[in-house]
């Protein structure tokens, strides 16, 4: 597999074949009676600069099952804050540059997990994923994406992973990922990566969102290459509805607008034209074969209703459950 010994930033990085053989393997994982020591002897150190739930348990878990040893660490906490910046004078708040930390975690451990979220404040470093790339760029072992900036490939795979499940194939599968509302300006880490996964796996996709809430240029401009080499459909509307059109799968997740990054409080004007694009149960009866899907955390009864979420289409939680499995899989892949 072109995975082994690398880093894993993107799907985009990796050939259709290779994720199809990690989501076969993540399948026999999920039903195996006991599970394989792939990982005895290996140590992997998880940095988080953001909060977790799924994606802290779920690695921790699934390096331990595989016999491997998990290193937890809080940057700016349980480690020194970190500079990313190259050539910086550091004179002011961060304590060691990522420079050293990851050329001496490499001499410690056999691959490095990162979750670096965007600052949502400087477009040019965050569309840049600066963080994680300074990783990549100092560490001699293999990076793990957790999260970052642009990117979220392990979300990715569970996601796939669960339209496999449940409509049997990806191949031809009509998935709409669209925009719904939020309080607050998200990163694009999700929906870049869902929207990449399922354009190389051979979904036909229909990504829906207002007008001022376009994802990045070169992640559309991927998808849409992703498509062409597998022959399927892609497609970018500003209308719900018309998305909706025939969907097998529904993938609700918001972001934040390009056009206003970093001036919320010029965004959370426009974000309050569109209350409508909540998902509530009218719209799940409008396609009743399709299932519901979302990374979570969820703000109920502000992304999608209640009875949604707990309705009879929803598939969150196996989603979710399937972060396990997909990662045991990638580890198994990279290490």
């Amino acid at each position: 597999m072109a995975l082994r010994g690398r880093s894993l930033i993107t799907t985009q990085d990796f050939p259709p074949s290779d994720l199809e053989a990690v989501l076969a393997r993540a399948k026999n994982l999920k039903h195996a009676q006991e599970y394989p020591k792939s990982l005895a002897g290996k140590s992997i150190a998880l940095l988080f600069f953001n909060a977790s739930m799924r994606t802290r348990v779920t690695f921790e878990l699934a390096i331990t099952h595989l016999g491997g040893t998990a290193l937890v660490m809080n940057v700016g906490t349980d480690s020194w804050s970190l500079e990313h910046r190259d050539g910086v004078v550091m004179n002011e708040g961060k304590t060691e540059h990522i420079k050293d930390a990851a050329k001496v975690l490499s001499r410690y451990v056999d691959a490095i997990g990162v979750r670096c979220f965007p600052t949502m404040e400087k477009p040019e470093e965050d569309l840049a994923d600066a963080v994680i790339m300074a990783f990549k760029r100092h560490s001699q072992v293999p990076i793990i994406n957790l999260e970052s900036s642009l990117y979220h490939p392990c979300q990715a795979m569970a996601d796939m992973m669960t339209i496999q499940e449940k409509k049997g194939t990806l191949k031809g599968v009509r998935v709409v990922l669209t925009w719904v509302p939020h309080p607050k300006a998200l990163p694009t880490a999700v929906p870049n990566s869902f929207l990449l996964a399922a354009s190389q796996l051979g979904a036909d996709v229909i990504l829906a969102h207002p007008k001022e809430f376009p994802l990045p240029g070169k992640i559309v401009e991927q998808a849409q290459g992703n498509a062409k080499a597998s022959g399927r459909l892609f497609r970018i509307v500003d209308n719900q509805p018309e998305a909706f059109v025939g969907a097998q799968v529904l993938y609700a997740k918001s972001w934040g607008s390009i056009g206003y990054y970093g001036k919320w409080s010029e965004e959370t004007k426009v974000r309050t034209n569109y209350g409508i694009w909540k998902i509530d149960e009218p719209k799940m009866r409008s396609i009743p074969e399709a299932i519901f899907m979302h990374c979570l955390p969820i703000r109920r009864n502000v992304e999608a209703s209640d009875a949604v979420l707990d309705g009879r289409q929803s598939v969150i939680y196996d989603e979710a459950e399937n972060r396990l499995w997909a990662q045991m899989a990638l580890l198994e892949a990279l290490m």
